[in-house]
């Protein structure tokens, strides 16, 4: 039986995928159709209403990654399949309401069957609990943990990988932690199903792969910014030589505009959105301690240019200056929780509305840490070349404490491989941060006020 699952482990996965998705359909259309007998019936509606719902699933199982068993955390997998088919039950609400707003149903626009609406998600959401942990079983019964030796450059680098792969204990188990300099390297990696290198000079890098290649194993390494151009090269023929090349680039005029556009319309609708937690927020803070609701701090964006970047205010006043940590009594109760939620980072929608900021690219560092990354990292400055971002790949994968390289490499991923849909993923993405384990008041970022006075 094991072996027959085996081989036929992605077909017997995509089976319990389509099974999964086929339920949740069923109980959208079963329960909305007590009420709307037409969405089951050869009618107009029922097609514009089972249209929406099978291609919003789709899109946005890309964007979300949809049914990753096996490759990311049982919560991460459940909370991914919950956003994805959240709003496309939202969306196909909203189309069934307007179809039926007619002379034979509705004379006006009308909300109902909100019962049904919220029947709807717990389903579904106990469906993606009992699906996630039937695939995510059947996965690691099939695949056993993978052997793997860790080689690194420093006692450093080798504790946040292997802390980073112990989330994983299902996946990955680490047989040994070696230098690069190992007498007996490639003894050891005979013996190892995987091998992840992180901060590996790219010559020695490059001679463990070729290893790697001929001996059938697994490979992890952490990128240089030579492996990011190398995502975006095409292959060149001149003559009889091939080339891989890379071409220097920068925003065309029509992808400034419609950028900026998006930054416009989509602010001005959150803010319009949000403005009553804007409200309730700033109340909140004032008051807890009868301080400033707001402060403003220098951030560097493209080319280097520096503004004023504005945010809830989530610190006592006058107070020290420095890093802040798990269980730091400078940071508010009120500013906990919206750390937590990342509320406090919504008025810089205001600074996406002034041109200083846009939704989507790297994130705005303050001007003592751009000094600070450059003298260890001189490739720091290459995350200036874009205007910074409310969001993106540091803020969404990222955590407070990741490394000024390892933010590096995210941001120069997003800049170069920038595209209109790219930003629209990165933005659906967003929402995921909400649902970070991650206690975000345990930040590396945050020498936040100078003295928020």
């Amino acid at each position: 039986m094991k072996e027959f699952s085996t081989k036929f482990q992605k077909s017997i996965l995509f089976l319990i995928k389509i099974v999964m998705y086929g339920l949740s359909l069923i109980t959208f259309f079963g329960l909305f159709s007590i009420d709307n007998p037409e969405i089951v019936d050869v009618s107009r509606t029922a097609a514009v209403t089972l249209s929406t719902y099978v291609i919003m699933l789709i899109l946005l199982s890309n964007i979300y990654g949809g049914y990753e068993v096996g490759l990311k955390r049982r919560r991460e997998v459940v909370i991914s399949l919950f956003l994805t088919v959240l709003i496309t039950d939202l969306a196909t609400y909203f189309f069934l309401t307007i179809m039926k707003t007619n002379e034979a149903n509705n004379a006006t626009f009308t909300i109902e069957n909100v019962g049904v609406l919220i029947a709807v998600i717990v389903i579904q959401f106990i469906l993606f609990i009992l699906f996630t942990i039937i695939g995510d079983n059947f996965y690691f019964w099939i695949n056993e943990a993978e052997k793997c030796l860790i080689i690194t450059t420093g006692e450093e680098g080798a504790k946040k990988v292997a802390l980073a792969m112990s989330l994983f204990k299902s996946k990955y188990k680490i047989n040994e932690i070696v230098d690069i300099d190992e007498a007996n390297l490639e003894e050891k990696m005979l013996n190892a199903d995987t091998i992840v290198m992180y901060e590996v000079a790219v010559d020695k890098r490059t001679d463990i792969i070729d290893f790697c290649y001929r001996n059938l194993k697994n490979i992890y390494y952490n990128p240089r910014i030579s492996d990011i151009l190398e995502q975006t090269t095409k292959t060149t023929i001149i003559d009889d030589i091939p080339f891989f090349s890379w071409q220097f680039h920068v925003l065309t005029f029509e992808q400034r505009i419609i950028k900026r556009l998006m930054d416009v319309v989509i602010s001005l609708l959150v803010l319009i959105v949000t403005s009553p937690i804007f409200l309730v927020s700033a109340i909140l803070i004032k008051k807890y301690d009868g301080g400033k609701v707001f402060f403003k701090q220098k951030r560097a964006t493209v080319n280097g240019k520096v503004f004023e970047i504005y945010k809830f205010r989530t610190m006592k006043e006058n107070v020290e200056n420095k890093s802040t940590f798990v269980g730091d009594d400078r940071i508010t109760p009120v500013g906990k929780a919206l750390r937590k939620y990342r509320i406090d980072e919504l008025p810089q929608l205001v600074n996406i509305l002034k041109g200083d900021m846009s939704l989507v690219g790297p994130r705005p560092e303050m001007l003592e840490n751009v000094d600070e990354y450059t003298k260890n990292l001189p490739e720091f400055v290459y995350r200036l070349r874009m205007k910074a971002g409310l969001t993106g790949y540091a803020q969404i994968i990222g955590k407070y404490n990741t490394s000024s390289k390892d933010k590096l490499m995210l941001d120069l991923l997003y800049i170069e491989n920038y595209s209109i849909l790219k930003d629209i993923q990165l933005l659906f993405r967003t929402v995921l941060v909400i649902f970070k384990a991650e206690d975000s008041t345990a930040a590396f970022e945050i020498k936040e006020d100078k003295k928020e006075a």
